[in-house]
């Protein structure tokens, strides 16, 4: 796929598609595995009251519209218009390809691909593992297959980048028969380690094979040991609920704590799955709030507790990590609260100091690339993600192999 630049270059539309929303950014080609994003936005309110916005990339507003209860406002519609609205906008570039980003490949796809109609049906038995991501992103492939057929459509996998772990970073103690048909570890947030994994080298060239462990720290939050660019662990296993305690979502728990509850609860798969997903995590502990600047901010003794366990876990999953790969020689912090919680960062740090991390304040506090003084035995990185870009540079490999 290459840039004719006298007709503008190439595009590519990246979705993220949730249950109700559906969050997008247009990229334009500026050379071989190069591309640069031009537009973000959002289509909100989906099957209720949609509403769409763009922004430009200083964040000004490009457009707005809602759509009322006499306009058609289905996944197809919302994507045929926003296909119209992208190729009204790309100032002479031509749109050659979308990609989503799809929750999970199961053990089948180690790497992004060409959506067929056999790869959907294969995507759909994928849907018991990831049924509360796996639908949403499916549909949106459909809607805009449905809208424009003749649209290249490639599906890029959160959990891709971990297929090649270990068998021991992906087996669980169970009867290998479960194992066989699909209970194992997958681990998520691919998309963002490989951008991490991408993105290191160029500011340490030194660190091209060393062994990081890269905390992505949101809203979802999980952890991950990437050796010479490659994951060996993840704290993520069978579903993005296992690991690190995150916004809304428990993280790691006993699973005798799961049968308690049905025996002497009475609560069924349902009840259970809100519990974990819903009403746990920051939420559940501080009982004020799943943000962390709020919980900062709090004078709530909880919400104090809340961000004092989330710290003690990322401290305590970055030394099983490494010991996943006998030893670490780099600690990376990304996304939302990796990105922007200095005090999160510190205290992480400083409950690490027995590896050696000593975090430079002025630094952390500035938000710096290096965050960790010049004598600390471990460096330490702050890296803002980019799993929108890593998508973009995907659909742009596998279509300039020729597929289509």
């Amino acid at each position: 796929m290459s840039t004719d630049k006298s007709k503008g270059g190439n595009a590519i539309l990246v979705i993220n598609a949730g249950s109700s929303s559906l969050k997008f950014s247009v990229f334009r080609e500026t050379g071989k595995e190069q591309v640069a994003v031009v537009i973000n936005g959002q289509i909100s309110g989906i099957g209720t009251e949609p509403k769409f916005e763009a922004k430009d990339t200083q964040k000004r507003l490009m457009a707005e519209r809602a759509w009322t209860a006499s306009e058609p406002s289905d996944r197809t519609a919302l994507l045929g218009f926003l296909l119209d609205w992208v190729e009204e906008h790309l100032e002479g570039a031509k749109l050659v390809a979308a990609g989503h980003r799809v929750v999970h490949g199961g053990t089948r796809y180690s790497a992004p691909v060409l959506l067929t109609p056999e790869v959907m049906a294969e995507l759909e038995s994928f849907v018991p593992l990831a049924p509360l991501h796996q639908p949403h992103n499916l549909a949106a492939i459909r809607a805009l297959g449905e809208a424009h057929p003749e649209l290249p459509q490639v599906a890029c996998f959160d959990t891709a980048f971990h297929r090649g772990q270990p068998w021991q970073s992906q087996t669980f103690a169970i009867p290998r028969e479960l194992t066989e048909e699909g209970v194992r570890r997958y681990g998520f947030h691919g998309l963002s380690y490989e951008y991490i994994a991408r993105r290191l080298p160029e500011l340490a060239p030194n660190l091209a094979d060393a062994r990081v462990v890269v905390a992505h720290l949101g809203s979802g939050a999980s952890m991950c040991a990437i050796h010479a660019g490659r994951s060996v662990d993840s704290t993520m296993g069978f579903t993005a609920l296992d690991g690190l305690p995150m916004g809304t979502r428990c993280g790691n728990i006993d699973p005798g704590v799961l049968i308690y509850l049905m025996r002497q609860k009475g609560m069924d798969a349902g009840a259970i799955e809100k519990l974990l997903y819903n009403k746990s995590g920051l939420l559940g502990v501080s009982g004020v709030s799943n943000d962390m600047r709020a919980l900062l901010e709090s004078v709530d003794p909880h919400a104090a507790e809340a961000v004092e366990l989330f710290c003690f876990r990322i401290a305590k999953e970055t030394g099983a990590l490494s010991a996943s790969m006998g030893g670490i020689d780099a600690l990376v912090f990304t996304a939302g609260i990796g990105e922007r919680s200095a005090p999160v960062r510190q205290r992480v740090g400083d409950k690490l100091a027995w590896l050696g991390v000593e975090i430079d304040p002025a630094a952390n506090e500035a938000n710096r690339s290096t965050i960790s003084t010049p004598g600390s035995r471990i460096p330490v990185y702050v890296i803002p993600t980019d799993e929108e870009q890593m998508i973009a540079l995907h659909t742009q490999e596998l279509l300039g192999q020729g597929t289509h």
